[in-house]
């Protein structure tokens, strides 16, 4: 047991897949109090919900997932493209809007977004699932500018090639795919979940007060 994030709040979004697992027991771990939820927060009143239901919040960790459709540019049709939108970019302006005024009056916050590194190296049909994961991104440096000031750092991880069940599910890390992609990892295997929440953890924590708006690529030198 650590004592890192010791008598700390914090919020971890889609606990129950993607990254939710690792980081919800890492918190845990370093002596957070966790309220994890499980929605995919969609809805337009589902994050101001969340942020109102869990009270004190002194960390707020967005980890939100949507399967990437791999399609070619001429078949990602509109539903595809905004779905993708509105699964990973609305629910985190809304969670970031809903938190803000508290972490503004305390002077002091941290946010985490879980993000991807999908936008930082092209791929032949990713071009929709990549614009979400950028708008992320992007999103997340001009937030983290803003606030600054206040003492609130928001961080993303941007992460490929880490063990979890929606992008490496062990099905296909069975297949010949994936043994094929795994060979542009220079790292030669899939980075553990446990790693990634580790990041997570350090971003979150107190020993990490000077580092703002940053893209952290997590894809053992896939980028």
């Amino acid at each position: 047991m650590g004592t890192r994030l010791q008598g700390k709040r914090a919020v971890i979004t889609q606990a129950a897949t993607f990254m939710g697992p690792a980081l919800v027991a890492a918190f845990r771990n370093e002596g957070a109090t966790v309220i994890s939820d499980e929605g995919d927060l969609r809805g337009p009143d589902d994050a101001a919900l969340l942020i109102a239901k869990a009270g004190r919040v002194d960390i707020l960790v967005i980890n939100l997932a949507a399967e990437n459709p791999r399609k070619s540019l001429t078949e990602i049709d509109d539903t595809t493209f905004d779905g993708l939108f509105q699964a990973m970019v609305a629910p985190l302006h809304r969670l970031v809007r809903a938190v803000l005024p508290q972490m503004l009056e305390r002077q002091a916050g941290k946010i985490v977004i879980m993000g991807s590194a999908s936008p930082l190296r092209g791929q032949p049909k990713a071009a929709s699932y990549a614009a979400a994961r950028g708008a992320q991104l992007a999103y997340m440096r001009s937030a983290a500018v803003e606030v600054a000031g206040h003492n609130i750092q928001i961080n993303a991880i941007a992460q490929n090639f880490v063990d979890n069940p929606v992008y490496f599910p062990k099905s296909y890390q069975e297949t010949p795919t994936f043994k094929d992609r795994l060979k542009q990892v220079p790292a030669g295997r899939l980075g553990t979940p446990e790693e990634d929440a580790n990041l997570a953890v350090f971003l979150a924590s107190d020993d990490c007060n000077f580092i703002l708006g940053q893209a952290i690529p997590f894809a053992g030198g896939w980028v």
